[in-house]
């Protein structure tokens, strides 16, 4: 026999229920566009990157007896290049692929790719324009600048209850198992079936989706640089009598793209002009002798080098898993060197790193799908996961509305439920870690207990 406070019990978990129900489904309502985007550009990025090139460094050539020395392949993609100045030197990613430089000519900057045995010049097209980039644009931006990057970090901060409260609704209850909530029959007649479906493909994503939509907003504006980033940045002060421009690491940075290591974006970069800093090149402080010096670093893959642009500028070398340098975020290093006395200025590791900066440079390695097979496997199924549900959630919807009417369709309202204040706290906490996010919980809010009861008309359409 069911007592009565079970009775009351199970009347308010029912209760509790609607309510996380109509905050799922009114963050959804912001968030599906966004996450179907990014899902969409996201796999465009990541096959790209993986199966063909960025800056045509995968290019295939015959190996010969002995590279060209750098200096002369420099020369050559200056000349392929009309008024031609060369900014960024690749080094080849194994011996039989070909040597990329970024040149900057009269129409702008140009990707030359060349033959490293023999200096001929395999390809040329414009730098960072490709179909990357423009994925990378929407992926950060939507192409509106700041306020495409605020309206996906408030659906990323929205997101995170997204997850939090599909799980409680997903949550194995009333006599269910794990393995029915994890494993259900799939069948596509009835909402059921998609219900089932979906929360299982919630569940099994909730922990990867929390990291990408973390690693994500830790690049945001506003969470992630006015916040996060600002205060796990290496400190500059660690380089000891090393003067510093006006610029940040994040100017090395080509338009969308995140090249630098996150916790170094926001340091300001050393300036070339002084007696300070270690010895390191002791021939000719040339491209040559850079290069030499950085190949007796014993980089695993490739190296990148950076030419110093006016006479305060440095040199600076960068192996990091960001930039397709390497499979291991452990072995991220960023060198400048004086371009006048050779000597090293700043050299920046992985164990420099602050504890979240150490952090981002795994989790972004894994957000990029750059650690190897059985990261691009499983982010191409997340990627296809964050695609069905939104759209299985569409599906869910349009079984549950009522036919023929104009209406949104929200679960209903609970009558009666006592205050939440577990519940409360969470969205407190989340509104205000998350900025944006707190501002889209406050417009939520206003909507559903201010405009909604006030307004007949807007009552009768989102209820």
């Amino acid at each position: 026999m069911v007592s009565t406070t079970d009775n009351v019990a199970a009347a308010a978990t029912e209760r509790r229920y609607f309510t996380v129900w109509r905050w799922h489904f009114y963050c959804s309502l912001y968030v599906f566009p966004f996450l179907m985007m990014l899902a969409v550009t996201g796999l465009i990025m990541l096959w790209i990157s993986a199966m063909t090139e960025i800056n045509g460094e995968r290019t295939v050539i015959v190996p010969g007896e002995a590279p060209m020395a750098v200096s002369a392949l420099e020369a050559a993609a200056e000349a392929a290049v009309p008024g031609g100045a060369a900014v960024t030197y690749i080094e080849p990613m194994a011996a039989d692929r070909v040597a990329v430089f970024q040149v900057a000519g009269e129409a702008g900057d140009v990707t030359v790719v060349l033959n490293p045995y023999t200096g001929e010049v395999v390809e040329t097209f414009p730098w960072r324009a490709g179909w990357y980039d423009f994925a990378t644009e929407i992926h950060g931006t939507l192409l509106i600048g700041d306020l495409g990057d605020w309206l996906i970090e408030a659906a990323a901060s929205l997101g995170v209850i997204l997850v939090v409260t599909g799980v409680w609704l997903h949550w194995p209850r009333r006599g269910a198992g794990w393995r029915e909530t994890l494993l259900p029959k799939i069948a596509f007649t009835s909402r059921g079936a998609w219900k089932a479906l979906h929360g299982a493909v919630g569940m099994w994503m909730s922990v990867i989706l929390l990291v990408f939509l973390i690693s994500g907003l830790s690049w945001a504006g506003i969470w992630g640089g006015k916040m996060v980033q600002a205060w796990s940045t290496f400190p500059a002060e660690k380089w000891d009598a090393v003067p510093l421009s006006d610029k940040t690491h994040a100017e090395m940075n080509h338009g969308a793209a995140k090249e630098v290591p996150w916790g170094l974006e926001q340091t300001p970069l050393p300036e070339s002009g002084s007696l300070a800093g270690t010895q390191a090149v002791t021939g000719a402080v040339d491209i040559d002798g850079l290069v030499a010096f950085a190949r007796s670093l014993g980089f695993n893959g490739r190296f990148q080098l950076a030419i110093p642009g006016d006479e305060t500028a440095v040199w600076t070398i960068s192996h990091d898993s960001m930039s397709n340098d390497g499979p291991d975020p452990s072995a991220d290093r960023t060198i400048h060197v004086d371009q006048y006395t050779g000597n090293v200025l700043a050299d920046v590791g992985y164990a420099d790193y602050s504890p979240w900066a150490k952090a981002m440079a795994y989790g972004i390695a894994f957000h990029e799908g750059d650690m190897g097979v059985w990261n691009l496997a499983l982010n191409t199924v997340f990627c296809l996961s964050m695609i069905f549900l939104p759209v299985s959630g569409l599906v869910m919807w349009w079984k549950r509305r009522p036919e023929g009417a104009l209406r949104l369709a929200a679960p209903p309202a609970p009558q009666g439920l006592a205050f939440w204040w577990g519940a409360a706290a969470l969205v407190v906490v989340l509104g205000i870690a998350f900025p944006l996010g707190g501002a889209a919980i406050a417009a939520v809010i206003l909507l559903d207990l201010v405009l909604l009861r006030q307004v007949p008309a807007l009552r009768r359409v989102f209820s």
